[in-house]
Protein backbone atom coordinates (compact mmCIF):
# COMPACT_ATOMS: atom_id res chain seq x y z
CA UNK A 1 0.00 0.00 0.00
CA UNK A 2 1.08 3.45 -0.57
CA UNK A 3 1.54 5.69 2.12
CA UNK A 4 -0.89 8.70 2.82
CA UNK A 5 2.01 10.87 2.50
CA UNK A 6 4.28 9.53 -0.34
CA UNK A 7 3.33 10.80 -3.94
CA UNK A 8 2.46 9.68 -6.76
CA UNK A 9 5.19 9.83 -8.94
CA UNK A 10 8.80 9.58 -7.03
CA UNK A 11 11.79 10.06 -9.76
CA UNK A 12 15.19 10.56 -8.38
CA UNK A 13 18.84 10.69 -10.04
CA UNK A 14 17.81 9.36 -13.20
CA UNK A 15 19.04 9.18 -16.53
CA UNK A 16 18.38 8.23 -19.98
CA UNK A 17 21.60 7.90 -22.59
CA UNK A 18 21.22 6.99 -26.23
CA UNK A 19 23.92 5.19 -28.51
CA UNK A 20 24.16 6.96 -31.99
CA UNK A 21 26.60 6.71 -34.28
CA UNK A 22 29.19 6.20 -32.24
CA UNK A 23 28.62 8.68 -29.51
CA UNK A 24 26.32 8.59 -26.52
CA UNK A 25 23.87 11.20 -25.91
CA UNK A 26 22.05 11.77 -22.38
CA UNK A 27 18.35 12.20 -23.01
CA UNK A 28 17.66 12.68 -19.45
CA UNK A 29 20.36 14.01 -16.75
CA UNK A 30 20.12 13.18 -13.09
CA UNK A 31 16.57 14.09 -13.06
CA UNK A 32 14.53 14.61 -9.56
CA UNK A 33 10.80 15.10 -9.70
CA UNK A 34 8.00 14.62 -7.56
CA UNK A 35 3.87 14.69 -8.59
CA UNK A 36 1.46 14.39 -5.75
CA UNK A 37 -2.12 13.20 -5.82
CA UNK A 38 -4.08 16.00 -7.29
CA UNK A 39 -1.33 18.24 -9.09
CA UNK A 40 -1.37 19.50 -12.10
CA UNK A 41 2.16 19.71 -13.82
CA UNK A 42 3.31 21.20 -17.10
CA UNK A 43 6.57 19.72 -18.32
CA UNK A 44 7.94 22.16 -20.96
CA UNK A 45 10.59 22.43 -23.33
CA UNK A 46 11.42 22.64 -26.91
CA UNK A 47 11.95 20.26 -29.55
CA UNK A 48 14.85 18.14 -28.68
CA UNK A 49 15.08 19.05 -24.78
CA UNK A 50 14.28 15.65 -23.37
CA UNK A 51 10.78 16.02 -22.80
CA UNK A 52 9.91 13.07 -24.87
CA UNK A 53 11.79 10.94 -23.17
CA UNK A 54 10.90 11.84 -20.33
CA UNK A 55 7.24 11.19 -21.19
CA UNK A 56 7.97 8.11 -22.24
CA UNK A 57 9.98 7.42 -18.87
CA UNK A 58 6.68 8.63 -17.03
CA UNK A 59 4.16 6.70 -19.40
CA UNK A 60 6.07 3.03 -18.73
CA UNK A 61 6.55 3.09 -21.95
CA UNK A 62 10.31 3.46 -22.10
CA UNK A 63 12.58 2.49 -19.10
CA UNK A 64 15.74 4.49 -17.21
CA UNK A 65 19.42 3.90 -18.21
CA UNK A 66 20.15 4.33 -14.18
CA UNK A 67 18.09 6.06 -11.41
CA UNK A 68 14.60 5.39 -10.08
CA UNK A 69 11.06 5.61 -10.65
CA UNK A 70 8.36 5.13 -8.29
CA UNK A 71 4.55 5.29 -9.53
CA UNK A 72 2.06 4.73 -6.90
CA UNK A 73 4.02 3.91 -4.36
CA UNK A 74 5.72 0.74 -6.87
CA UNK A 75 9.25 0.84 -8.09
CA UNK A 76 9.31 0.81 -12.29
CA UNK A 77 12.32 1.55 -13.10
CA UNK A 78 13.51 -2.10 -13.81
CA UNK A 79 10.23 -3.94 -14.43
CA UNK A 80 9.83 -6.26 -17.63
CA UNK A 81 8.08 -4.95 -20.76
CA UNK A 82 4.83 -7.19 -19.88
CA UNK A 83 5.09 -5.78 -16.34
CA UNK A 84 5.10 -2.21 -17.54
CA UNK A 85 2.25 -2.47 -20.13
CA UNK A 86 0.05 -3.84 -17.64
CA UNK A 87 1.20 -0.75 -15.22
CA UNK A 88 0.18 1.25 -18.10
CA UNK A 89 -2.91 -0.14 -18.39
CA UNK A 90 -4.17 0.46 -15.09
CA UNK A 91 -1.92 3.51 -13.97
CA UNK A 92 -1.84 5.63 -16.86
CA UNK A 93 -4.23 7.64 -18.94
CA UNK A 94 -2.84 9.14 -22.07
CA UNK A 95 -3.92 11.85 -24.20
CA UNK A 96 -2.52 12.32 -27.22
CA UNK A 97 -1.79 15.45 -29.50
CA UNK A 98 -3.51 13.83 -32.69
CA UNK A 99 -6.56 12.63 -30.47
CA UNK A 100 -5.90 8.26 -31.94
CA UNK A 101 -9.12 7.17 -31.84
CA UNK A 102 -10.13 4.49 -34.31
CA UNK A 103 -12.41 5.95 -37.22
CA UNK A 104 -14.95 3.26 -36.81
CA UNK A 105 -16.07 3.32 -33.67
CA UNK A 106 -18.20 5.69 -32.05
CA UNK A 107 -17.30 7.70 -28.87
CA UNK A 108 -18.55 5.61 -26.28
CA UNK A 109 -17.01 2.20 -28.30
CA UNK A 110 -13.55 4.54 -28.45
CA UNK A 111 -13.73 5.12 -24.81
CA UNK A 112 -14.52 1.59 -24.31
CA UNK A 113 -11.18 -0.08 -25.55
CA UNK A 114 -9.16 0.78 -22.46
CA UNK A 115 -11.49 -0.93 -20.40
CA UNK A 116 -11.83 -4.07 -22.47
CA UNK A 117 -8.05 -4.71 -22.37
CA UNK A 118 -8.73 -4.76 -18.38
CA UNK A 119 -11.23 -7.21 -19.07
CA UNK A 120 -14.05 -5.07 -17.04
CA UNK A 121 -17.25 -6.63 -17.65
CA UNK A 122 -19.60 -4.97 -20.60
CA UNK A 123 -22.59 -3.22 -18.33
CA UNK A 124 -19.39 -2.04 -16.07
CA UNK A 125 -17.42 -0.64 -18.95
CA UNK A 126 -20.36 0.87 -20.50
CA UNK A 127 -21.10 2.95 -17.85
CA UNK A 128 -17.91 3.80 -16.80
CA UNK A 129 -17.23 5.00 -20.55
CA UNK A 130 -20.67 7.32 -20.26
CA UNK A 131 -19.35 8.78 -16.85
CA UNK A 132 -16.56 9.71 -18.56
CA UNK A 133 -17.92 11.01 -21.44
CA UNK A 134 -20.21 12.83 -19.34
CA UNK A 135 -17.53 14.83 -17.39
CA UNK A 136 -16.38 16.14 -20.62
CA UNK A 137 -19.34 17.32 -21.93
CA UNK A 138 -20.30 15.17 -24.86
CA UNK A 139 -23.23 12.85 -23.14
CA UNK A 140 -25.21 14.20 -26.23
CA UNK A 141 -22.36 12.49 -28.38
CA UNK A 142 -21.83 9.13 -27.28
CA UNK A 143 -22.75 7.62 -30.69
CA UNK A 144 -21.03 10.12 -32.69
CA UNK A 145 -18.39 8.76 -34.30
CA UNK A 146 -14.86 10.75 -34.97
CA UNK A 147 -15.94 12.29 -38.50
CA UNK A 148 -19.43 13.58 -37.07
CA UNK A 149 -16.79 15.60 -34.73
CA UNK A 150 -14.69 18.87 -34.05
CA UNK A 151 -11.25 18.80 -33.25
CA UNK A 152 -12.37 19.75 -29.64
CA UNK A 153 -15.16 17.27 -29.53
CA UNK A 154 -12.64 14.77 -30.49
CA UNK A 155 -9.99 15.23 -28.43
CA UNK A 156 -12.36 15.36 -25.32
CA UNK A 157 -13.41 11.65 -26.30
CA UNK A 158 -9.69 11.04 -26.55
CA UNK A 159 -9.73 12.74 -22.46
CA UNK A 160 -12.52 10.93 -21.62
CA UNK A 161 -11.07 7.59 -22.81
CA UNK A 162 -7.76 8.82 -20.62
CA UNK A 163 -10.31 9.38 -17.66
CA UNK A 164 -11.88 5.60 -18.04
CA UNK A 165 -11.12 3.40 -15.27
CA UNK A 166 -10.29 6.48 -13.28
CA UNK A 167 -6.46 5.67 -13.50
CA UNK A 168 -4.32 7.74 -10.99
CA UNK A 169 -2.53 9.75 -13.58
CA UNK A 170 -3.66 11.48 -16.87
CA UNK A 171 -0.35 11.92 -19.08
CA UNK A 172 -1.01 14.67 -21.56
CA UNK A 173 1.25 14.82 -24.42
CA UNK A 174 1.06 18.41 -26.41
CA UNK A 175 -3.03 17.41 -26.10
CA UNK A 176 -3.85 21.20 -27.68
CA UNK A 177 -1.40 21.03 -30.39
CA UNK A 178 -3.30 20.03 -33.30
CA UNK A 179 -6.22 22.09 -32.18
CA UNK A 180 -6.70 26.03 -33.25
CA UNK A 181 -6.11 28.61 -29.86
CA UNK A 182 -10.26 29.18 -29.67
CA UNK A 183 -10.33 25.38 -28.89
CA UNK A 184 -7.15 24.57 -27.16
CA UNK A 185 -8.45 27.05 -24.81
CA UNK A 186 -11.82 25.30 -24.50
CA UNK A 187 -9.77 21.63 -23.86
CA UNK A 188 -7.33 23.25 -21.32
CA UNK A 189 -10.48 24.74 -19.45
CA UNK A 190 -11.80 20.90 -19.36
CA UNK A 191 -8.58 19.50 -17.92
CA UNK A 192 -8.38 22.19 -15.20
CA UNK A 193 -11.91 20.90 -14.62
CA UNK A 194 -11.15 17.60 -14.30
CA UNK A 195 -7.96 18.42 -11.61
CA UNK A 196 -10.79 20.59 -9.77
CA UNK A 197 -12.05 16.93 -9.81
CA UNK A 198 -9.07 15.59 -8.03
CA UNK A 199 -7.85 13.66 -11.40
CA UNK A 200 -3.37 14.36 -11.48
CA UNK A 201 -2.37 15.80 -14.71
CA UNK A 202 0.99 15.61 -16.20
CA UNK A 203 1.25 18.08 -19.62
CA UNK A 204 4.04 18.06 -21.89
CA UNK A 205 3.94 20.95 -24.10
CA UNK A 206 6.38 23.40 -25.94
CA UNK A 207 4.11 25.98 -25.45
CA UNK A 208 4.19 28.43 -22.42
CA UNK A 209 0.75 29.69 -22.81
CA UNK A 210 -0.40 25.94 -22.71
CA UNK A 211 1.63 25.50 -19.39
CA UNK A 212 0.83 28.27 -17.75
CA UNK A 213 -2.84 26.72 -17.48
CA UNK A 214 -0.98 24.09 -14.52
CA UNK A 215 -0.65 25.15 -11.27
CA UNK A 216 3.03 23.93 -11.61
CA UNK A 217 5.21 24.15 -14.18
CA UNK A 218 8.78 22.55 -14.98
CA UNK A 219 11.05 23.39 -17.76
CA UNK A 220 13.71 21.01 -19.09
CA UNK A 221 16.39 21.80 -21.59
CA UNK A 222 19.82 19.23 -22.46
CA UNK A 223 18.10 16.51 -20.11
CA UNK A 224 18.02 18.71 -17.07
CA UNK A 225 15.03 20.22 -14.91
CA UNK A 226 14.36 23.28 -13.11
CA UNK A 227 11.06 24.02 -11.61
CA UNK A 228 9.77 27.50 -12.38
CA UNK A 229 6.90 27.52 -10.02
CA UNK A 230 3.54 27.66 -11.24
CA UNK A 231 0.49 29.43 -11.96
CA UNK A 232 -0.78 31.63 -14.20
CA UNK A 233 0.48 35.12 -13.13
CA UNK A 234 4.15 33.19 -13.42
CA UNK A 235 5.07 34.30 -17.05
CA UNK A 236 8.01 31.86 -18.61
CA UNK A 237 10.53 34.50 -20.31
CA UNK A 238 12.62 31.86 -22.37
CA UNK A 239 11.61 30.08 -25.73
Amino acid sequence: MKAASESLIRISKLSKTYKMGGETLKALDDVTLTVDQGDFIAIIGPSGSGKSTLMNVIGCLDAPSSGEYWLDGEEVSRLRENKLAEIRNRKIGFIFQGFNLLSRLSAIENVELPLIYRGVPAKQRREQAVEALTKVGLEERIHHRPSELSGGQQQRVAIARALAGNPPILLADEPTGALDTKTGKEVMGYMKELNALGHTIVLITHDPVISQQAKRVVRIMDGKLNEEGGGRNELLTSG
